[in-house]
């Protein structure tokens, strides 16, 4: 309980700078909202504390730590994305104003892009072809496959009804709710660790994306998903699953070695040693499914498809990007040319450390796996010169989902009861 008062005082503090110093609206709603939940969780966590002190166990739902995480959950993301929905039909998103932003512009770009989608083949504009300076949103830095999650508000859209039930935030919750339950069946449904949850759902990061943008929390959704299909055998489908996720963000591509290493050694503790079958169909099934998410929308706009996908991200576009958080890997690459090669040699040293942890110790268990990619991509995001604070979401959910499969093995490892 003291991990659980100090969590929601940090969470707290997060929370109060955001609602009253953020240039941006929908985080100022959320972190009114937000304070007021981790208000309510550190005092809920407090009480619980001082009565295990004075001897006494309250009961009840009031007596269980979950009060705070379902604080969270009500005020802290459902609350603050119901009203941010209902605030951007006013139609002020996309003024340069962001102020006035309801969404972040994440949202509309991937809205946009199915739109594009849908008449044009592909999601990518020629951003040399626009009769104007272009400027960072007429780029689109996803895969092929993000588009989908804006294909309810592009075919059904267009009135306020309609774009209040089809704004993309929806589909990316109910893309991160389906993989979670999904996960939590092919696990046998254990007993989720408070502490997962704190982790991977009551964070700041993970409340404050859930309402204002999304995009990160289907994508880690998915990557957990294929996490469960691997650990479960069912490698085709992992490598299936772990494709949409290359394919909407390349950023957890990294993710596709771990998985290959784990497919081909989950077994080796038995008689049947390495599976290579296994990893043939997972890689098979990856490989397949990424180049035929790919290829028709290559074909339509190759230079374009270049550009929004590989050029932008890495700071090679037309436009620069404007992913520039303080991270370790910014702040060292901001002190010149020698800081930029620094910068790059930090992360090919992060790789090289990532691959020989993977050929000494590979993982032997899901959770293994899942541990393995949660500090290779939050490398990854601390080092690279060109990032966000928010991507932060994916190592912080991965090690909720750590805790998770942990439980999971747990308790199929002990032994069953005797009966009388």
């Amino acid at each position: 309980m003291r991990w659980d008062l100090g969590f929601y005082l940090a969470c707290l503090a997060f929370a109060l700078p955001t609602a009253l110093k953020s240039e941006f609206y929908g985080y100022r709603v959320w972190g009114n909202f937000a304070t007021v939940a981790y208000a309510l969780g550190a005092l809920h966590s407090g009480w619980l504390l001082w009565s295990a002190r004075k001897g006494r166990t309250p009961r009840g739902l009031l007596g269980s730590r979950w009060c705070g995480i379902a604080a969270v959950a009500l005020l802290a993301m459902i609350l603050p994305l119901l009203l941010l929905v209902i605030r951007r039909l006013t139609g002020v998103d996309w003024l340069i104003t962001p102020f006035s932003w309801a969404a972040q512009p994440e949202v509309w770009v991937i809205e946009r892009s199915a739109d594009l989608l849908l008449h044009h083949g592909t999601p990518y504009v020629d951003v040399t072809a626009l009769g104007r300076a272009p400027v960072v949103n007429d780029y689109t830095p996803y895969g092929p496959v993000m588009a989908v999650f804006g294909l309810p508000r592009a075919l059904f859209g267009g009135t306020p009804l309609g774009d209040a039930l089809t704004d993309a935030r929806w589909m990316f919750a109910l893309a991160a709710v389906a993989c979670v339950l999904g996960t939590l069946k092919l696990l046998k449904w254990p007993k989720v660790p408070v502490g997962a949850a704190q982790l991977a759902l009551a964070c700041p990061l993970t409340a404050l994306t859930w309402a204002v943008a999304g995009p990160d929390l289907a994508i880690v959704g998915l990557l957990v998903l294929a996490c469960a299909l691997a650990a479960t055998g069912r490698a085709a489908w992992a490598g299936l699953v772990l494709a949409l996720v290359v394919s909407a963000k390349l950023i957890v591509a990294p993710a596709a070695a771990v998985l290959a290493v784990f497919v081909l050694v989950r077994r080796a503790g038995h008689e049947t040693g390495l599976d290579w079958p296994a990893v043939a169909r997972f890689a098979s099934a990856l490989v397949a499914t990424t180049a035929a998410l790919h290829l028709p929308v290559y074909l339509v706009d190759p230079a374009a498809f270049v550009e929004h996908v590989f050029r932008f991200p890495l700071g090679m576009g037309v436009v620069r990007s404007p992913a520039a958080s303080p991270l370790p890997g910014h702040l060292i690459a901001e002190l010149g040319p020698v800081g930029q090669v620094a910068a790059f040699a930090l992360v090919g040293a992060a790789a090289v450390a990532m691959v020989i942890w993977l050929v000494r110790r590979p993982p032997a268990n899901g959770s293994g796996a899942v541990l393995r990619i949660a500090v290779g991509l939050g490398a990854l995001i601390l080092l690279t010169p060109a990032t966000r604070y928010g991507y932060l979401v994916y190592p912080l959910v991965l090690l909720g989902a750590y805790l998770t499969f942990r439980a999971a093995e747990a308790s199929t490892a002990r032994p069953p009861r005797s009966s009388s």
